[in-house]
């Protein structure tokens, strides 16, 4: 048994050691928030924060995990209320399909943490996840969105 940490809650999960986190996530304890893309952390669709930290969860083996608290798309909502960067996103209508934005949202979380001011340039740096949808122009807007309400 694996004891894990995710969004506030204590889970007790029994797969092998080598089992990505995304997996994990998704089949074992049933939170659907976070996507698989495509399974080399290139594309940032898996994108959970550990120990807040954005991290690509399709490459993470769950026996690395160890005490580190893990917070998925789920748990960014609190009380109700939209985290900004989730409210961003709606008032900007930036996803079309949608399928990368739990990871997306997950990526600008960190960032606007790191720097709540971010500049173009740093949000070019920092979210590098892949839209196929081709919203990055909407996505950089929600940032500064995100970031003037905050």
């Amino acid at each position: 048994m694996i004891a894990l940490s995710i969004n506030g809650k204590s889970y007790d999960v029994d797969v092998e050691d080598d089992t990505p986190l995304l997996w994990v996530l998704r089949d074992t304890i049933g939170l659907t928030g976070t996507k698989y893309g495509c399974g080399i952390a290139q594309c940032g669709a898996c994108t959970v924060h550990i120990d807040g930290v954005a991290t690509r969860s399709c490459q993470v083996p769950i026996s690395t995990i160890g005490t580190q608290k893990i917070t998925t798309i789920e748990a960014l909502a609190q009380n109700g209320k939209l985290h900004p960067v989730q409210q961003a996103w709606l008032d900007l209508d930036v996803p079309q399909c949608g399928y990368c934005q739990s990871g997306m949202m997950m990526a600008v979380v960190a960032l606007l943490k790191e720097k709540p001011k971010p500049t173009d340039a740093d949000i070019d740096a920092a979210i590098t996840n892949i839209c196929r949808c081709g919203t990055y122009q909407r996505v950089r807007a929600a940032i500064h969105a995100a970031a003037n309400n905050a």
